[in-house]
């Protein structure tokens, strides 16, 4: 089943719909993400990181939009491009960042690196697929507290038995699980269409797991349009899907991008980066000239740092 909320009114004089400029602190986090990314493909670049990285580039109004929908006590179980999950969830980018270097300060003490990150109600894991599970028996122990698991997969995790394996547990038990689908079209360097029939919809549907499709790019937009949904996985207590038509930016990890000039160019025009940039120049320029200069001194910093020395308890 998919539910829908009611349209956005607000419209022009031509019936052309409004873009509200983004609040502040929405801004500055978007920013904060997109410049951490691409500085974590620079610090690559340079020989400064070892293993890999897979950056939201592109993706960040997502967790960006759902974070003021999420409360202290809620858990986030999140993906290996988690790095955006994390920085909306927890305002802690040296932390992070030390985390990935191994440095000093580093939430895990170096040994989880980008994609293992366990910290304050936030869980990450490279494995695909496997938080799902996981989030669903956080979501039946939060079950009666108005607390929620929220889990981020991608389209190309749809290709794990254990989604269906948590969908159906999940619906049977009515847990408290918000499933939030990044659907950007390709998984890794395989299209979407290549090796997922279907929709996403029909999937959860097969379930009687209630699905909501979104489609705009527009922080407050999203926010308003799934706050009444995320207030009903805590009040009744039930599992619900949201899908996310987004595109990714940048590549899948740090420098494998196998699609093709034309694929990369149409993502590009769907980044919210630049509509913003046209959009509101003036706070735009300067937020974004604020954020990037911060996470340059984070990462000036965080590289001059010892490296962390971890302790078997």
């Amino acid at each position: 089943m998919t539910v829908t909320v009611p349209a956005p009114t607000g419209t022009t004089p031509s019936g052309a719909r409004r873009t509200p400029p983004p609040e502040p602190e929405d801004l500055e986090l978007l920013l904060l993400i997109r410049h951490f990314e691409l500085t974590l493909l620079r610090l690559f670049e340079a020989g400064e990181l070892s293993g890999t990285t897979h950056t939201c580039l592109g993706q960040e109004y997502i967790p960006v939009a759902l974070s003021r929908l999420l409360g202290d006590d809620d858990f986030v179980l999140s993906n290996h491009r988690g790095h955006g999950h994390f920085l909306a969830r927890h305002a802690e980018p040296y932390g992070l960042l030390a985390e990935i270097m191994g440095r000093e300060g580093a939430l895990c003490a170096g040994v989880g690196g980008s994609q293992h990150v366990y910290h304050r109600h936030f869980l990450s894991t490279g494995v695909q697929g496997e938080s799902l599970p996981v989030a669903t028996g956080v979501a039946l122990a939060l079950k009666g507290t108005g607390a929620l698991a929220c889990a981020y997969i991608g389209d190309g995790t749809w290709g794990e038995g254990a989604v269906y394996e948590a969908l159906n547990m999940a619906q049977l038990w009515r847990v408290p699980l918000l499933v939030v689908v990044e659907h950007n079209g390709i998984a890794q360097s395989t299209p979407t269409a290549a090796q997922m029939s279907g929709r996403v919809a029909a999937r959860a549907a097969a379930f009687d797991v209630l699905h909501h499709r979104v489609t705009s790019l527009e922080v407050g937009e999203i926010r308003t349009e799934l706050a009444p949904l995320v207030a009903m996985v805590r009040q009744d207590s039930r599992p619900l899907v949201v899908e996310f038509a987004t595109h990714r930016a940048g590549p899948h990890s740090k420098g494998d991008d196998t699609r093709s000039p034309e694929e990369i160019a149409l993502a590009a025009a769907h980044d919210w980066y630049d509509r913003y940039a046209r959009l509101f120049p003036e706070p735009f320029a300067r937020i974004d000239r604020e954020r990037r200069e911060l996470v340059e001194r984070i990462a000036a910093e965080v590289t001059a740092r010892p490296p962390s020395a971890w302790e078997r308890p």
